[in-house]
């Protein structure tokens, strides 16, 4: 299923030094792949989390993930695989695990 999207800001915090510093970069739209279902997860939510994250990682798999809010405020991580012409495929989303709290901005 493709869900359309206007091209939204998403924020990276990248550590560097004794300061963090905001990336921003856009992205058009966005699939989600059945298996990101998998936890009961609306496509809604996985688009909110997506489009508000608070933080954004880049994987060693290839894999981005984003640290975001679901339409409650629930913090979910979502993956995504990016493809070669931009756009990206959610494979993952759940409530977000403790592992990933160091992630975000403040902690």
């Amino acid at each position: 299923m493709r869900l359309p999207r206007k091209a939204q800001p998403h924020r990276q915090c990248v550590r560097s030094g004794l300061r963090d510093q905001i990336v921003s970069y856009y992205n058009s739209l966005v699939d989600v792949h059945e298996s990101a279902r998998k936890h009961g997860v609306d496509d809604e939510d996985i688009e909110h989390a997506a489009r508000n994250a608070m933080a954004v990682d880049d994987q060693d798999d290839d894999t981005r993930l984003y640290l975001g809010p679901a339409r409650s405020g629930e913090l979910l991580e979502v993956v995504t695989i990016v493809r070669d012409d931009g756009s990206e495929l959610v494979i993952h989303a759940m409530k977000m695990r403790s592992k990933y709290r160091r992630l975000l901005p403040g902690d």
